[in-house]
């Protein structure tokens, strides 16, 4: 796959609208690393700060070192604390007190929160970032935007992209098997955001681009046969190549599209609610894409179900909200973050009555067109268990270390951590949200005692 194609040029799409992607080149190659010099010094930067933190300095850092050094680059080290660093404002300042007033580019040395937190520093202070990535763990390795927790809650703020990408296959497949696994479960997670997206399209009338979701519908495709043919299993270099391939074209999507849309769906808004939710209770979060994966699990079971369902759409539009009882769960379940996620209702407007009716009159209208895209589109559930379950990945929200009574919570209220139609948001419009709740949290426990195929 060619991705440097998409790359740093206007793309006319037959949506109507211009794409483009800024980052300059990704290299996913035997000896990526050994790039990096010629590429700092063509594009004439001449102070670099190199950030990683200790697992990912021992993996790539300590020879992206040497191989600056051998340049006659200088450069700067920042090694983050933590092995698992939080993407918070502690991490941020940590990178902004330790930048050299000369510095003149920032390459982060690691994968998801490590070029977050680099995207982010390098759009605030206008400094330029590059990325050596560790792991085929996410898909935000060219996204232009980073995932980071400001006061609690989860957001993504806007950014810009890397100005390059060097992942180096023979680092990637050494990565532990839980960051290539959550890389896995990053990209299974498109089958279900991708769903929302046409679903939001037919019900909102949201800008859609075909092309755009094509990208990646294929990558998907390519990544999910690898998995199941036991080659990512196995580190096949080019299953993890491929896997790799496939998360940076997400990427570019995202770029795309000018937003998460093509690669964040009702599986991410669980992510991202129990996220919050470890980091409130003291517990630590797992690896994002292990996480995406548990809400892909979930999330495909819900649908399958939702499938059957014969709303009485004349009784739904009676039905009337309360409030007050919605913004005590609210306050109850976010605890600290509900502020926040009580303003962005009041902008958005998610659960006001006259847009729910609107949008149930337009669900009624397509209700069977809803039915067989959820029946066509959608993997069984079962084999997507057994695939995360072969990378020994989890697949209930307890195996991700959480206690299970945040899985009933989470499909009541993980709708409201983004102003984005889901499936969620639609269980909400159908009634239905009380009821999957209940399923969701039966399901926890079919999976817990091994019944896998459920």
């Amino acid at each position: 796959m060619d991705l440097n194609a998409y790359l740093n040029k206007e793309i006319r799409c037959s949506c109507g609208r211009t794409h483009y992607a800024s980052a300059k080149a990704v290299f996913i190659e035997k000896d990526a690393l050994k790039r990096i010099p010629g590429f700092i010094q063509e594009a004439g930067y001449t102070h670099v700060l190199l950030a990683a933190d200790p697992n990912t300095w021992k993996a790539a850092g300590e020879k992206t070192a040497e191989l600056l050094r051998q340049a006659n680059i200088q450069y700067s080290c920042v090694v983050l604390e933590e092995n698992e660093p939080i993407p918070n404002e502690t991490a941020i300042g940590r990178l902004f007190t330790a930048m050299p007033a000369d510095t003149d580019l920032i390459l982060g040395v690691g994968s998801g929160v490590i070029n977050d937190l680099c995207k982010y520093v390098s759009y605030r202070t206008g400094i330029k970032c590059m990325l050596a990535a560790t792991a085929p763990s996410m898909d935000g390795f060219v996204s232009v935007g980073a995932a980071l927790i400001l006061n609690h809650v989860k957001v993504t703020v806007d950014t810009h992209s890397p100005e390059a990408v060097f992942a180096d296959t023979e680092i990637l497949k050494e990565a532990p098997m839980k960051l290539i696994a959550a890389g896995l479960g990053d990209t299974l997670g498109k089958y279900t955001c991708l769903l929302d997206w046409k679903l939001s399209r037919i019900i909102n009338d949201e800008y859609y681009c075909e092309e755009i979701a094509q990208m990646a519908e294929t990558s998907l495709k390519t990544v999910r046969e690898l998995a199941l043919s036991g080659k990512v299993e196995k580190r096949d270099p080019e299953a993890i190549a491929s896997l790799a391939e496939a998360l940076v074209m997400t990427g570019i999507a995202m770029a795309y599209a000018g937003n998460s849309r093509p690669a964040s769906g009702c599986e991410h808004h669980m992510s991202h609610f129990w996220e919050m939710k470890a980091l409130m209770n003291h517990l630590y979060p797992d690896l994002h894409g292990a996480q995406v994966g548990v809400g892909l699990v979930f999330a495909l079971k819900l649908y399958h179900a939702l499938a059957k369902e014969e709303p009485d759409f004349n009784a739904l539009k009676q039905r009337t909200f309360d409030r007050d009882a919605w913004e005590t769960m609210i306050r109850t379940y976010y605890a600290e973050a509900a502020p926040g996620i009580l303003e962005l209702e009041a902008k958005a407007g998610k659960n006001d009555l006259q847009k729910r009716n609107h949008r149930l009159d337009v669900i009624c209208e397509h209700w069977t067109e809803i039915r067989e895209l959820i029946e066509t589109e959608l993997p069984k559930t079962g084999e997507m268990v057994s695939v995360l379950r072969s990378l020994q990945a989890p697949v209930t929200v307890s195996e991700l270390g959480f206690p299970s009574e945040w899985v009933r919570e989470t499909i009541l209220c993980a709708k409201e951590v983004r102003d984005r139609y889901t499936m969620l948001q639609l269980l909400w419009d159908l009634g239905l949200s009380e009821r999957y709740a209940d399923m969701a949290d039966a399901f926890e426990k079919e999976l817990s005692e091994g019944h896998e195929h459920a």
